[in-house]
């Protein structure tokens, strides 16, 4: 769920953000629009996934390869939207269901992966856990965005990374086999995290009644 808005000050553009201007100069003329490469981010998150929920490590690392990509492409098709003045309410949206999409293929893929591991039958409960709690983060993220406005869900940039970019780190956390606590961490902080969501959503609309 990249950021939307432009801005003119590189000290509060991501460093993944920063990379994806780049390559869309680069690619710019090609005959190809915004939704599909939105399109393609979520394919190559689902085949993370499907790769994860194979539980070889050959395979898991693999789908984190493929993970961290589609990640990075939730930032490129909305800098080739914008380079290309192709700009649009239904990419916007399709943007942040292709980035729910491609983040619950992993974590459900992950818990399916990892049955064989110390989290025994936990995996796929907090693999399921951790999804459905990043979807539902995302419809009210969008929902607090649609109503009281963009301004509400914009991500603040620290020395050149922003909380989403955190998700990159399933890449390391894979290849040096610490993918077991990740996911038992992530189905019971996703959903705590899925909580302060709510209660900041209902302050905007206690703040607008």
């Amino acid at each position: 769920m990249a950021a939307d808005s432009d801005t003119s000050d590189p000290r509060a553009v991501a460093y993944d953000q920063r990379l994806a201007k780049a390559v869309v100069a680069a690619i710019r003329g090609l005959p190809v629009s915004p939704n599909a490469l939105t399109a393609l981010g979520m394919l190559v998150g689902i085949i993370s996934g499907v790769l994860y929920a194979e539980g070889t490590r050959g395979a898991m690392i693999g789908g984190s390869l493929l993970f961290m990509v589609a990640v990075w492409m939730d930032h490129v098709d909305g800098e080739f939207a914008r380079a290309t003045g192709k700009t649009s309410r239904f990419g916007h949206y399709f943007d942040h269901v292709a980035a729910m999409t491609s983040y619950c293929a992993m974590f459900v893929g992950a818990g399916f992966g990892l049955r064989d591991t110390w989290l025994g039958e936990w995996a796929v409960p907090c693999g399921i856990a951790a999804g459905v709690s990043v979807a539902l983060i995302f419809s009210i993220r969008l929902w607090q965005e649609t109503v009281f406005g963009k301004e509400t869900t914009v991500q603040t940039v620290r020395a050149g990374f922003e909380i989403e970019d955190t998700l990159y780190a399933v890449g390391p956390i894979t290849w040096v086999g610490l993918m077991p606590p990740f996911v038992a961490a992530a189905g019971v902080g996703t959903p705590i995290y899925l909580i302060y969501a709510i209660w900041e959503a209902a302050g905007h609309v206690r703040r607008n009644r």
